[in-house]
């Protein structure tokens, strides 16, 4: 699942870069293709790492969001960035990165945090049922 970079540059933009439209995926200075970038979607989507709906402000668009599965990748993203900024040169923030090295566990609950705020704020309309209600039959 997580084998080709394209995935993870998905997940990276979802938790670091704020990203949650097929656009601002597309817009990212890799250059994914259009289609890869729509299998990569479908295939976290159908992982449960991410989820989509449809935006309040413009039916047409999707916005996509990280499940619980998919904010537990936080730390090994973490690890990565980490890793990463100690042999090249990247386009990771500075601030960001001090904050990670500093005090990770203390950067990866400010990100659960901020996840949890944002599917708490979501409208209860959106929310994805769990199972049928009892008690109802499908006549």
């Amino acid at each position: 699942m997580l084998g080709d970079p394209w995935t993870l540059l998905v997940v990276r933009d979802l938790i670091f870069k704020g990203g949650k439209t097929f656009g601002d995926f597309l817009s990212a200075d890799e250059g994914i293709a259009t289609n890869i970038l729509t299998d990569r979607l479908s295939r976290l989507e159908a992982n449960d790492i991410i989820e989509k709906r449809r935006d309040p402000a413009d039916a047409r668009r999707q916005i996509y969001r990280l499940t619980r599965k998919g904010v537990d990748l936080a730390p090994v993203l973490v690890e990565i960035v980490l890793w990463a900024t100690s042999y090249e040169d990247t386009d990771a923030p500075l601030a960001v990165v001090k904050a990670m090295r500093s005090d990770k566990a203390a950067f990866i609950a400010q990100l659960r945090s901020t996840w949890q705020a944002a599917k708490l704020d979501r409208p209860a309309s959106h929310r994805p049922r769990r199972g049928r209600q009892r008690g109802r039959s499908k006549s």
